[in-house]
């Protein structure tokens, strides 16, 4: 029962939220994921944090960034991201993020 409680408490957010179906495309940084949301990195962080203490995320260093990525290897856990990305699907913020993380560059934005 705590597994099922600490994944579903890392979806019931709108921005984590947001978070998770970013990274169902690609891997991010926290710089990326701060640009396309429009919030400020240290609450990017914040949110990164409780999705990885839930075993939702993972991350991984590479260079300079650290990237962080879904963990789809528990099956639950993968289905209940691709039903949270059916229910999303043609959302108007959704679509907004994809576009604006096509575009992000994070050599241009994150500081070095």
């Amino acid at each position: 029962m705590k597994e099922i409680e600490r994944a579903l408490k890392a979806f019931a957010d709108f921005n984590r939220l947001r978070i998770i179906l970013l990274l169902k495309r690609k891997k991010m940084c926290v710089c990326e994921l701060a640009a396309v949301l429009e919030v400020t990195q240290p609450s990017v962080s914040r949110h990164l944090k409780k999705l990885v203490d839930s075993g939702v995320v993972g991350k991984e260093q590479d260079g300079f960034w650290t990237n962080y990525f879904l963990m789809l290897t528990d099956e639950r856990v993968r289905k209940l991201i691709e039903d949270v990305g059916s229910w999303t699907d043609g959302d108007a913020v959704v679509e907004s993020d994809r576009k604006k993380a096509q575009k992000a560059n994070r050599s241009k934005l994150c500081c070095r």
